[in-house]
């Protein structure tokens, strides 16, 4: 099985199509087709259903496209591990961070990454801690900042916890203040409140309705489905409340009203992973190693 091969089976499993793929990889469709058979032949088994207009993967092909997928960005991270030499002079990080991170944690970070590797392009990705460990399973990023415990528990990713962070709920100051005006509330003092609340996938939705339901009701959405800048600028229009990061909250600006939990409140803690198997490259490790000191 060859390096060529599985670029060439990735790029006609992504296209559907021999031309195209073809095109991808820069070869002559012909020659991208007799490799693509040598690699059935090798393996014993067709990866493709080749109908006219319609190339689909076949169960082996299936099972092949995310392992190839892996072998090939385990390979590009080989390379620009070698490229990146000792001085760091060039190369590139791929993070995955939640949205509250990267506008909370992140930029003084990167701001200090950046001015000392001024070479290293930054990537970032931003998503929840469910789609970040899936990324970071097929390869796609080299560390990514999540939200513990993980959605699923994963034996191939290693994980160091940063820090833990209160969660405050957040209002607009023309409306009246949540728990009948004190000045810390508890989870139980939200029901009856109107709730701004994240998209599904967001770990802080799943957070605040279990701590919801634990408190013996169902919480009461104004709105629902926003990235963390709308469901700020949701909570400041006075649509409802929200419950997001300390972090978060003090770097919002004005128009918020921050209210904190009372003990034993709500906190999240956050931890920095990457693959067990493949160590990251040496960039990654750096800002890595300037996250775990910040």
């Amino acid at each position: 099985m060859q390096f060529q091969q599985l670029q060439y089976f990735v790029a006609v499993a992504e296209t559907r199509h021999f031309t195209r793929a073809a095109e991808q990889v820069h070869v002559a469709q012909p020659s991208l087709s007799q490799q693509i058979k040598a690699l059935e032949r090798e393996l014993g088994a067709d990866l493709f259903l080749r109908a006219r207009g319609n190339i689909t993967l076949t169960d082996a092909g299936e099972a092949l496209l995310p392992l190839a997928r892996r072998i090939l960005a385990d390979t590009d991270t080989a390379r620009l591990e070698v490229q990146e030499l000792v001085q760091l002079r060039r190369g590139r990080v791929r993070l995955g961070a939640t949205p509250s991170l990267c506008t909370g944690l992140l930029p003084d970070v990167l701001r200090a990454f950046h001015d000392r590797y001024p070479g290293i392009r930054l990537l970032i990705e931003e998503g929840g801690s469910h789609d970040l460990v899936r990324q970071l399973a097929r390869g796609a990023l080299d560390l990514a900042l999540v939200v513990l415990p993980l959605p699923t528990p994963s034996p191939a990713l290693t994980t160091v916890e940063l820090l833990r962070e209160d969660l405050v709920v957040v209002s607009s100051p023309d409306a009246p203040r949540p728990g009948e005006g004190r000045r810390t509330i508890k989870v139980v003092d939200l029901e009856g409140e109107r709730l701004v609340m994240f998209r599904h996938g967001y770990d802080l939705r799943e957070l605040t309705v279990a701590a919801c339901r634990s408190a013996g009701f169902e919480p009461d959405f104004a709105v629902e489905g926003g990235e963390m800048d709308a469901v700020l600028g949701f909570v400041r229009a006075g649509l409802g409340v929200a419950v997001v990061p300390r972090m978060v909250a003090t770097g919002a600006g004005r128009g918020l009203r921050v209210t904190p939990l009372a003990r034993p409140g709500l906190h999240r803690t956050i931890a920095l992973a990457h693959r067990s198997d493949v160590a990251p490259p040496r960039a990654a490790r750096e800002l890595q190693r300037m996250l775990v000191e910040r």
